[in-house]
């Protein structure tokens, strides 16, 4: 006769039954058996409302999910030539997304001739992630990608923990 390891509403053991037995506790409890190890020797049932569980294990997921952190990559696009009112606009955009906790990816695109004057880019990313270093570190190194030049910022991550607290006690 197969028997089941069974385990209570409350989590107490009630003991290896068989499995007639099991069904007939489960219908006067008016609780549903679920086989909860079916690989065990005996396999492990247990007594619950199945609805309520699923409804239960549902919500966590759902909440795992809410509390998730979404990595967010913001791209901002300059000119090796560039202006210093707007590069002064453009690290404010950096700065903004990185106190919001988003990664950067910072590109410059070099047309004609500025392609044979990479460092002209190189010494702009230098100078933009000094610019920034209070409020995030160079994630990856720029590089060299046919005619543009790539670098990403990423947030520190001590201050977005610290600036959210911030903002929910205000």
């Amino acid at each position: 006769m197969p028997e089941v390891r069974l385990v209570g509403p409350n989590g107490e053991q009630v003991g290896i039954v068989p499995i007639a037995k099991a069904l007939e506790l489960a219908r006067e409890a008016d609780l549903d058996l679920v086989e909860v190890a079916p690989t065990a020797r005996p396999p492990v049932a247990k007594l619950m409302d199945y609805g309520k569980f699923k409804y239960e294990s549902a919500m966590k997921a759902r909440e795992a999910r809410k509390n998730q952190a979404h990595t967010v990559i913001k791209e901002i696009k300059l000119r090796p030539k560039i202006d210093p009112h707007d590069y002064e606009t453009k690290k404010g955009h950096v700065v903004r997304f990185l106190k919001a906790g988003d990664k950067v990816k910072v590109t410059i695109m070099f047309r004609g001739r500025e392609q044979s004057r990479p460092e002209l880019g190189y010494r702009l990313l230098q100078r933009l992630a000094e610019d920034v270093e209070e409020l995030g570190f160079v994630e990856s190194r720029p590089k060299q990608d046919g005619r543009n030049m790539i670098m990403v910022i990423g947030p520190h991550k001590k201050k977005t923990a610290r600036g959210q607290e911030a903002e929910s006690t205000a």
